[in-house]
């Protein structure tokens, strides 16, 4: 059963991606709420608005911030998200899976309710999750891992070896024995 968030709920373990938006969309709004943490909020009908410097890990919450342009914490930046946009999450349940925009090689991870129904997605906790975006990056922008394995591309053998760190559960160690002679 999917649960539904409202202005009471929203910001008690959950997962959520927001869009940031200039401040002239708020401009003519109240702000509703301030966090101790001096966070702002202000509430609609579809969802709310969040004025904050700060995205990530919030308390209790994964809340990622898609950005319009480059993003820097500590900078403020609103951003909204629409109460649908909120998932049920903790720590130790399989929720996310992982997914890699090949183009910009761009890690990021994912609710298991935002997957499509016919994608076939490796769900891990959250600590795994960060585990493997970790590696992955690593992969992208390191070469000493790959340093006694035997490849002829080495952009052949960060492709193959990061779709088989998301479409398996194998460990970093048992993909890269796969290269050894």
């Amino acid at each position: 059963m999917v649960k539904n968030y409202t202005r009471r709920n929203f910001h008690t373990r959950t997962f959520c991606i927001w869009n940031e938006v200039s401040f002239d969309a708020i401009k003519e709004l109240k702000i509703n709420y301030t966090s101790q943490s001096g966070s702002q909020y202000i509430f609609t009908e579809n969802g709310l608005y969040r004025i904050s410097n700060h995205w990530g890990r919030v308390a209790d919450c994964h809340w990622r911030l898609i950005p319009m342009t480059e993003f820097k914490n500590q900078n403020n930046t609103v951003a909204f998200a629409k109460w649908i946009d909120f998932y049920a999450n903790d720590d130790t349940s399989k929720l996310f899976f992982i997914k890699v925009n090949w183009e910009t090689q761009e890690v990021n991870f994912y609710h298991k309710l935002t997957a499509s129904d016919s994608a076939k997605v490796i769900l891990r906790n959250a600590k795994e999750t960060a585990k493997i975006i970790r590696i992955i990056k690593e992969v992208f922008t390191e070469t000493d891992w790959a340093k006694y394995l035997q490849f002829d591309d080495l952009t052949i053998l960060r492709k193959e070896v990061v779709k088989e760190l998301i479409d398996s559960e194998k460990s970093f160690l048992e993909i890269k024995k796969r290269y050894l002679n």
